[in-house]
């Protein structure tokens, strides 16, 4: 999910490979190469792997949580949870959310939280009486969040939503691309994307990993790591935390508004 520059995987593969030799679980990680997210979740053979939490609360059968990151940034108040931003192009004429309104909205997938499901939760304060929607169209999917990028930059939509964590760490990482956009609106903080394991996966296997997680940032070598993927450290989860996704859900289909346009 959050895979955005070479620095990044770098930073990555260290954290897992700290995790992996902590827990002595001998885990294996894997380039996903052209797989979904969704494809990745279904595997029966997850030990530690990002899952949005909105379609962790909308699964049937559940993975299981390990541990959620506690995104650095002052704006997630060292809790573990995230936004998302609205970006439009820097160079182009809009400067507020309203300035969008009747031109065409980028979105990855209808199960993302901080694409979708945020999105149009945020947007229902705007919604009139008689009023279905706010937007002309919604291109998409676009299934992965760097692809809606592109698409405001390239004109193919005039605003998206995105995962304000992850457009921190473009920030970091590939400031340019960051440069080209403008943020403006935000919407309420909701639980951060957790870690987690398939349900199958051994339970002793599946406590050292999450002991691991939690105790990742007591390491001094693991602060650079940490430091370049913008974490202090990672939480225990509170799986009805994610009751919030549904609720969000549930109120704008009351509003009438079940689709993002």
């Amino acid at each position: 999910m959050y895979e955005w520059s070479p620095s990044l995987v770098r930073a990555w593969r260290t954290l897992l490979d700290w995790v992996s030799r902590q827990a002595r679980a001998n885990l294996e990680v894997l380039d996903p190469g052209s797989a979904s997210l969704e494809e990745i979740w279904a595997r029966d053979d997850m030990a530690c792997v990002f899952m949005c939490g909105y379609p962790w609360a909308l699964s049937g059968i559940r993975p299981a949580l390990l541990a959620a990151p506690v995104p650095s940034p002052a704006r997630y108040r060292g809790r573990p949870e995230y936004v998302s931003d609205f970006v439009v192009r820097a160079d182009g004429p809009w400067r507020s959310l309203e300035d969008t309104f009747g031109g065409t909205i980028a979105f990855s997938t209808e199960w993302s939280h901080s694409g979708y499901n945020a999105a149009r939760y945020h947007l229902l304060r705007y919604l009139g009486p008689g009023q279905p929607g706010l937007f002309a169209r919604a291109a998409g999917p676009y299934m992965r969040q760097r692809r809606v990028i592109e698409a405001v930059l390239q004109g193919e939509a005039d605003v998206a939503a995105i995962d304000g964590y992850a457009c921190d760490l473009l920030r970091r990482h590939d400031p340019e691309v960051v440069a080209r956009l403008r943020i403006i609106a935000t919407t309420a903080p909701a639980p951060a994307p957790p870690l987690v394991a398939s349900p199958g996966l051994a339970a002793d296997v599946r406590a050292r990993i999450q002991e691991a997680l939690l105790r990742v940032h007591t390491d001094p070598t693991m602060a650079e790591a940490l430091d370049n993927l913008l974490l202090t450290r990672f939480a225990p989860v509170n799986p009805e935390a994610f009751d919030l996704f549904l609720a969000w859900q549930r109120a704008a289909e009351r509003a009438g508004y079940p689709k993002l346009a």
